[in-house]
């Protein structure tokens, strides 16, 4: 095995037919080439056949031309050098010629060489050397002009094949990196579309199936499928199929799956490209590039175009003017809007594109004609999520025990992403604490990770600092515990996750509307942190900066969104659309606002001062639970039952629900632990 490796490694071994590779088509050309230039540096310097002997001329003077032995002088003028050539005869006197077969001279010279000043100078000199000799053998020298191909190249056509051989480089790295139809190592396909495409060969393994939830935003891409299957069940009664749709909904959510799994499921050509790949440095690279996407999409009808991030040159067009300056993106948006006009609707060509800032994009982008249908793929609901779990859950070793549905109820709020997460950090969990399968406390941990970053046990606290955690995060569950519309308590822990010091849990219910009365109590519990530091300790800390941040934008758009207040009364100033005609920022008045910022503060004041009452109703067992929290540094629902007694509202359902979540054990080593390093 090695000697065959070294035979094929060996540019100069035989072929398996006993040819020399050197005569193969296959023998690399470069290898000619370097052995071209080195052939030819190696005549420039070494002058083969032409090594004339150093000599000076005093020798040349008292002993080659006082003895009549010289035929010729030749002066070199652009080398300020003399050559010097001996009569034949004359040869066998100077043996120093003879010295090395290597340099042994030709009989036709030069024989000896040497240096001068200038041409003048030694003109006078040999002159005055010929002086006692006749005029018959007197030598008149002869001038010439010595070409020297090897400073020619390094003077001049070097650095131009330098600067050819950076620009082809350089341009040929970027074609490169054009991918696409482009191809490697063209300049000129620098325009040409960078839209991966999927065919029916590619074997895309993702369809329908894969896609767990969203169940409308599903049913609307199989429609588009059966666009393009059975056109004629649409068309026979005089519809047109739709041009576009374009999927809206928060990062995480799935748009960029559903359009691969419209790829699996139509066995259609699918051209995907990011809407950062038509935008360039070069002029007018953008809009080439949508023309030639929709070239080859028409060429391979019936097929799906999928534009991933559109907003990346979909954006609103006139909202930032570059003062006339010449705008890319524009160009490219405006050759888009032309090329989905200029396809006729039964081409079979339909654009998907996806976006999770729909607000921002071109009106004319988003009309009837152009992306006809836009669908909605929202964070899923309970049920949703229970479905996405199953699939994400299907390549982990679980304990028997472990719901879908459980874990879907402890994650409300959370992405496709964010589920996809959550079960890859529990595996990795369960195998940090070298467990065979993958139990229900890994992805209770695993929430907790995600949710509030990563548990530093060893962060130096101080004691009165701890205390003032404790007591802040007893104020929240507390008052969480107490009010009606509060979400209920999971657990409460004063070990630092991320940048929080301390942490509360809740299990949310899941609502389509909300009420002023459910806000109210949310702004009442989420205070309730700052309204204990100030009643326990008559003082305040920055530990409630994210609290009051939150109730002030929820007081806010109480205010001036959903019209929950008297004074102002019902009228909202958000543009949903955030593509307001109006050039200025508020569409208020300054009186107005000053009404706006009163009732705002009216609210949160009034929320702070129920907080501050129901701690003081309830100051024994606000105190209890600060302890205990400052004991065991994590407390669950069940510490506050039985601190407060069973909760008087919520659903039941929910209550039962949360008292299945198991509670972690914390080590009595881990506490000392804790505990010294605090």
């Amino acid at each position: 095995m090695t000697e065959n490796k070294d035979q094929n490694n060996n540019p100069f071994s035989k072929g398996k037919n006993g040819n020399n590779l050197l005569k193969s088509p296959k023998f690399n050309a470069y290898w000619i080439y370097g052995l071209i230039a080195v052939a030819f540096i190696a005549l420039n310097l070494l002058n083969i056949g032409q090594n004339p002997k150093e000599t000076s001329w005093q020798t040349v003077k008292n002993k080659m031309i006082k003895n009549q032995d010289v035929e010729r002088i030749v002066v070199v003028r652009n080398l300020l050098e003399v050559n010097v050539y001996l009569k034949s005869e004359s040869l066998d006197k100077y043996p120093d010629l003879f010295e090395s077969s290597f340099d042994s001279p030709s009989k036709s010279g030069p024989h000896y060489t040497f240096p001068i000043g200038s041409i003048e100078q030694f003109a006078n000199q040999l002159e005055s050397a010929q002086s006692n000799i006749s005029d018959l053998n007197r030598i008149e020298p002869e001038y010439t002009t010595q070409q020297n191909y090897f400073s020619d190249f390094l003077g001049w056509i070097l650095p131009f094949a330098l600067i050819i051989g950076i620009w082809f480089y350089v341009f040929r790295r970027m074609s490169k990196g054009s991918g696409g139809s482009g191809g490697a190592g063209n300049i000129f396909n620098v325009g040409k579309s960078k839209a991966k495409v999927f065919d029916k060969e590619s074997n895309i393994n993702i369809n329908f199936k894969d896609v767990a939830g969203l169940a409308e935003a599903k049913e609307e891409v199989e429609e588009i499928v059966e666009f393009l299957k059975h056109p004629q069940r649409y068309t026979k009664l005089g519809g047109k199929i739709p041009k576009g749709a374009l999927l809206v909904g928060p990062p995480g959510t799935g748009k960029t799956l559903l359009a691969k799994a419209v790829a699996g499921e139509a066995n259609v050509p699918f051209f995907s490209m990011s809407g950062s790949d038509f935008v360039e440095m070069f002029v007018g690279v953008g809009a080439s590039r949508v023309r030639d996407l929709f070239k080859q999409a028409k060429e391979k009808s019936p097929c799906i175009v999928f534009i991933d991030e559109i907003d990346a040159i979909g954006r609103a067009r006139g909202k930032n003017p570059n003062m006339g300056s010449n705008d890319e993106r524009e160009n490219t948006l405006n050759q888009l809007l032309t090329e989905m006009d200029g396809f006729d609707t039964n081409s079979g060509v339909i654009i998907l594109a996806a976006t999770n800032r729909a607000d921002i994009l071109d009106r004319a982008l988003m009309r009837a004609g152009r992306f006809d249908r836009q669908i909605h793929v929202e964070l899923p609901d309970l049920n949703e999520r229970r479905e996405i779990f199953e699939v994400h859950l299907r390549p982990l070793k679980l304990d028997p025990k472990i719901d879908p549905a459980f874990l879907a109820k402890q994650t409300p709020g959370f992405s496709g992403a964010d589920i996809a997460n959550v079960c890859n950090e529990s595996a990795l969990i369960a195998a940090r604490r070298k467990k065979d399968l993958i139990e229900k406390q890994d992805f209770l941990d695993a929430i907790d990770r995600i949710v509030g970053g990563l548990e530093k046990k060893n962060k130096i606290i101080s004691v009165d600092e701890k205390k003032t955690i404790a007591f802040h995060e007893a104020g929240h569950a507390t008052i969480s515990w107490l009010l009606e519309y509060a979400h209920p308590l999971v657990k409460v822990t004063i070990v630092p996750r991320g940048k929080a010091l301390g942490a509360a849990w809740y299990l949310p219910e899941e609502r389509s509307i909300t009420t002023k009365e459910q806000m109210l109590d949310e702004m009442c519990s989420t205070l309730g942190g700052r309204a204990a530091e100030e009643l326990t300790f008559e003082k305040i800390s920055t530990g409630a900066q994210n609290d009051l941040e939150k109730v002030t934008k929820q007081a806010i758009a109480m205010v001036s969104i959903f019209g929950m207040s008297d004074k102002i009364g019902n009228v909202s100033y958000y543009d949903s659309t955030g593509q307001s005609d109006y050039s200025f920022s508020k569409p208020y008045s300054e009186k107005t606002a000053e009404l706006i910022d009163k009732e705002v503060k009216i609210l949160i004041d009034a929320s702070y001062k129920r907080a501050k009452q129901v701690l003081l109703e309830n100051k024994e067992g606000h105190r209890k639970l600060a302890e205990l929290l400052l004991e065991r540094e994590v407390i669950f629902s069940e510490d506050l039952e039985a601190i407060f007694g069973k909760r008087k509202f919520g659903s039941p359902k929910l209550e039962e629900e949360i008292k299945q979540i198991p509670k972690k054990e914390e080590s009595k080593e881990e506490n000392d632990t804790e505990s010294k390093a605090v």
